[in-house]
């Protein structure tokens, strides 16, 4: 049984240092958290990434000739393009871009389900968006 507010001790909280979390303090409070790699590992994340969106580049180059569905292809390496010369320059690789390219890797997945590479930048992508 919940005792009426009057009766209540202080209510104030006190709280420490926090990382890497989220909390809500009161009634009716709704915490929403994105935690993302920071410092050097999301610098390794962004390097391994980087890495497979070449490699994934190269073999979808490859096998352009052979594919019959080309657009979500070509929609792929768009954002391939995007997200490789916004990481070799040093740009913010954001989320939005990120789940832009997570799509993309979906409407084109007959054809990067061949390519380990395909599989590579998934697992990249979903590190760094946290899924």
């Amino acid at each position: 049984m919940t005792r009426p507010e009057a009766e209540r001790p202080d209510r104030a909280v006190r709280i420490g240092s926090v990382t890497g979390s989220a909390f809500a303090v009161g009634d009716h409070n709704q915490v929403s958290a994105v935690n993302g790699a920071s410092g050097a590992a999301r610098e390794a994340d962004l390097a391994e990434l980087l890495a497979s969106v070449r490699e994934l580049r190269a073999d979808l180059a490859r096998l352009t000739a052979a594919v019959t569905e080309r657009e979500p292809v070509a929609v792929l390496d768009a954002e391939l393009v995007s997200v490789e010369e916004g990481i070799a320059s040093g740009d913010t690789i954001t989320p939005g871009r990120l789940v832009r390219l997570r799509d993309a890797l979906v409407s084109a997945a007959p054809v990067v389900e061949l390519l380990a590479s395909g599989g590579a930048v998934a697992t990249a992508v979903a590190a760094l968006l946290g899924s």
